[in-house]
């Protein structure tokens, strides 16, 4: 089995490994830069069989529902087969009709916890890890007697995280090499840990509880992890927690009964007048009967701002104002701060700043911290450490032992019984 990654070896997002075993390959992921200007078909990375026609190109394995590992689909042939898990694939449907460039995903296997399947000579299993997308997986990939496991992206103390514990009580042996993610590296030393979503809750609860008017928690509707964090703070502090209806939409995709729901008797649903701009627009009558059950106003938010967490989105500042809501409020962050530096981030923060509204700032990683990474690969113990995902992939030797980076775009072959690896793979430092 050969491999290359095509983006990844020195950056966060945009990932793509491509693996060939008996003239057929498979992508891992077709993400789109972090700091792409636009989602252009200029950042294909240069495989043959994505925009046309070339058997040897089984199809793409998509580990999760971001759009650093997803978002170059909408470039790619319409007939080329895509596998993901159920749940992120209506993710990405449902978001599709809100956001614009948005994209439908080509069919192709659905990728289920350790229920394994082949594809082409690939045997692949994947494994449901714990992250701040909701649906997301680490891939087994076995072919020519060789097993690749690649981490995707994954952390220990967000609501899943006993996925990471069984990991690491049960991991799967044998590995040749593991392409592991290292977002962390560079941000935290080994003594520091991510703040969990458990205790988060704790602290953003007692935030609500401390604000007079509306609390403004600007937040991704795509974390389910985070979105339970916002209902569970809400409801600790007697209060509802108000979605739109894109928010609607995504949390109904999940299929989950346990993720709060807009139909549920502590959510409401309140529209922006954006949003039902786009509903007239694109006839989306039905979903808004859909989800219509628990709908308020702003007149009640207005008259009732500390009985109400609202779901903030960028759309809410102009009825927020309009309706003089913000009288005593609050605004908590609950995204990575980079966003802040550009972009609706930035935005937004200019207009909590001109609206004298207090800003804070409540979030957690959706990635493991150095330790995290350290347990991992302590348990899976692969003859060789491949660093991905990562700014800092020069650290990975400080922390792993039989570290071997590659640089992008470069072809290399695994590791074969009786063949040194001085000589196969390039001297391990």
């Amino acid at each position: 089995m050969k491999l290359c990654i095509h983006r990844g070896a020195t950056q966060i997002g945009g990932s793509c490994v491509e693996l060939e075993s008996q003239g057929r390959r498979l992508l891992l992921d077709l993400g789109l830069p972090l700091d792409a200007e636009d989602n252009s078909s200029s950042y294909l990375p240069t495989v043959s069989g994505l925009t046309e026609p070339d058997e040897t190109l089984l199809g793409i394995l998509i580990t999760h529902p971001h759009l650093d590992h997803y978002g170059l689909l909408a470039h790619i042939r319409p007939d080329l087969s895509v596998a993901m898990g159920a749940a992120a694939r209506r993710i990405i449907e449902a978001a599709a009709p809100w956001v614009p460039g948005s994209l439908i995903p080509p069919g192709g296997p659905i990728l289920e916890n350790r229920r394994q399947f082949d594809w082409g000579p690939f045997r692949i299993t994947p494994f449901l890890v714990d992250h701040s997308a909701f649906d997301a997986y680490a891939l087994l990939i076995e072919a020519d007697g060789q097993r690749v496991f690649y981490s995707g992206d994954f952390r220990a103390h967000g609501r899943k995280g006993t996925l990471f514990e069984k990991m690491i009580a049960c991991p799967p042996r044998g590995i040749d090499v593991l392409l592991m993610e290292g977002s962390s590296l560079g941000r935290l030393d080994m003594e520091t840990t991510f703040e969990t979503e458990s205790h988060l809750e704790g602290r953003m609860g007692d935030e609500i509880r401390a604000t007079e008017g509306l609390a403004l928690v600007y937040a991704s509707a795509q974390n389910i992890d985070r979105i339970v964090t916002i209902f569970r703070a809400a409801k600790r502090s007697g209060r509802a927690m108000v979605i739109d209806l894109y928010s609607a939409t995504i949390l109904e995709a999940t299929g989950k009964d346990s993720i709060p729901k807009s139909h549920w008797p502590d959510v409401s649903l309140y529209v922006p007048h954006r949003q039902r701009i786009q509903i007239k627009e694109k006839a989306r009558f039905d979903v808004l009967a859909r989800h219509s059950s628990n709908r308020i106003f702003m007149e009640t938010l207005a008259s009732n701002p500390n009985g109400h967490v609202l779901l903030f989105r960028p759309a809410h500042m102009r009825d927020l104002e309009q309706a003089w809501a913000i009288k005593g409020a609050r605004f908590l962050y609950s995204m990575w701060e980079g966003y802040l530096k550009a972009g609706h981030g930035s935005k937004v923060r200019e207009w909590a700043d001109r609206m004298e509204i207090p800003f804070s700032q409540f979030h957690t990683s959706g990635h493991a911290g150095p330790s995290d990474l350290k347990r991992y690969a302590e348990a899976i113990n692969p003859k060789i450490i491949v660093p991905i995902h990562s700014f800092h992939p020069g650290s990975y030797g400080q922390l792993f032992p039989r570290v071997e980076p590659h640089n992008d775009g470069e072809w290399w072959g695994l590791h074969r019984p009786g063949i040194p690896l001085d000589t196969h793979l390039g001297t391990i430092p």
